[in-house]
């Protein structure tokens, strides 16, 4: 695995985390809500939250103080 792997696929999962933080959004604001789409969303920004953070736990090197 290539050292910009990780970081790159790190950058990719926090914009499409973004995208969708600004997706529940644009769906709350309609006032046309959804309930289980809304739902079906929050769940998957809860999914890559966790990807992210295990990611970026990968990518930070452990220091031993």
């Amino acid at each position: 695995m290539n050292d910009d792997e990780p970081s790159a696929r790190l950058a990719e999962l926090r914009a499409e985390h973004r995208a969708l933080d600004a997706k529940i959004e644009e769906l709350r604001e309609s006032g046309v809500t959804d309930q289980l789409e809304l739902a079906r969303l929050k769940k998957r920004k809860l999914r890559l939250r966790d990807e992210i953070a295990v990611l970026a736990d990968r990518c930070i090197p452990d220091i031993i103080a």
